[in-house]
């Protein structure tokens, strides 16, 4: 069975018989709760080849997430515009802003040749000013406490901070058989102020036989355009933390809350359903490396990827 297999069943199964929600978004979702998904890295790394997606993105993200940092100017160094809606709208939403009016760009910019030539133009701009404006990058390019501030510096009720995943990553190697191998994302106080709270929420590390496996909870999940990334990402997580504690990539374990494909991406996934899966990639780590913060974007390569090409979708947002 190819290692992307189970996520295609669970996009089938979801298709076929998913509850109708509403949602946030005001899209509507074809949904299933409390689905899990298992994949083993002996086997192959699991990106996905039904479609093409990007590696480099992925990578770029995750260095993000293990630095701390929560400003997308790193990302946009990287050319990596995974999170640039939220701090867009944030732009367009804030008083100073002196541009057309952005309002609903998320999902009107794809259907609306006028708004979109409109839209393509101020978020040029707004990308040029992150890269060359320290401080409007300081303003607007900062997303508050999402996934590397709480990673890597969770704020207590003292004003002092908790390196969580250094935390883990510490006890994994001279208690790996806790049962406490935690690292959270969802902080209650901090998700009021968050540009998107986290929907990959909670992650436990295993250890058993010499391999390191690793157990996601994600909230909310976006089956066709975030899940590919989710699991890849989570992933070369569990990769590299197996690297730096000398233990061996066992299985990624992903579980779902609200499992969910948005109405405008059903044609989208059906084309993808269409496809034959290949042979998954082998991921390849600089074996110098011995802490999580020297990797670096050339430090992680995938070896043998032979995807179908990419499938565009709308982000909700």
């Amino acid at each position: 069975m190819a290692l992307e297999q189970p996520y295609l069943d669970l996009c089938r199964q979801i298709l076929d018989h998913g509850d109708f929600k509403e949602d946030r978004t005001g899209t509507g979702t074809l949904s299933q709760f409390g689905a899990q998904l298992r994949f083993d890295l002996s086997e192959g790394f699991p990106l996905l080849t039904t479609k093409k997606v990007a590696f480099g993105l992925i990578k770029s993200e995750l260095l993000w997430f293990l630095h701390g940092d929560t400003n997308i100017r790193f990302l946009l160094q990287h050319k990596n515009h995974i999170w640039d809606e939220w701090a867009f709208q944030k732009w367009v939403t804030d008083p100073s802003y002196d541009g057309p009016d952005m309002t609903d760009f998320g999902r009107r910019h794809l259907s609306d040749p006028a708004f979109n030539e409109a839209y393509q133009a101020q978020k040029a701009r707004f990308d040029d000013l992150i890269l060359t404006d320290e401080a409007f990058a300081a303003k607007f390019g900062d997303l508050g406490n999402v996934y590397g501030s709480q990673w890597r510096a969770w704020r207590t009720s003292t004003g002092e901070t908790i390196d969580q995943l250094g935390d883990v990553v510490e006890q994994i190697k001279v208690n790996p058989h806790s049962r406490r191998l935690i690292v959270s994302a969802w902080n209650p106080e901090d998700v009021p102020t968050m540009a998107l709270p986290p929907c990959h929420t909670l992650y436990q590390f295993y250890v058993n036989d010499g391999k390191l496996s690793l157990q996601l909870y994600q909230r909310s999940a976006d089956m066709f355009l975030g899940v590919p990334f989710n699991i890849a990402s989570y992933a070369l997580l569990l990769s590299l933390v197996a690297q730096v504690c000398g233990l061996k990539p066992g299985v990624f374990v992903h579980t779902f809350g609200d499992a969910h494909i948005y109405k405008n991406h059903l044609a989208q996934i059906e084309e993808q359903l269409s496809r034959t899966p290949r042979q998954a990639p082998t991921l390849q780590l600089n074996p110098a490396i011995t802490r999580l913060e020297d990797f670096t974007m050339a430090d992680l390569k995938v070896v043998g990827y032979d995807p179908y090409p990419a499938i565009k979708a709308p982000v909700a947002v």
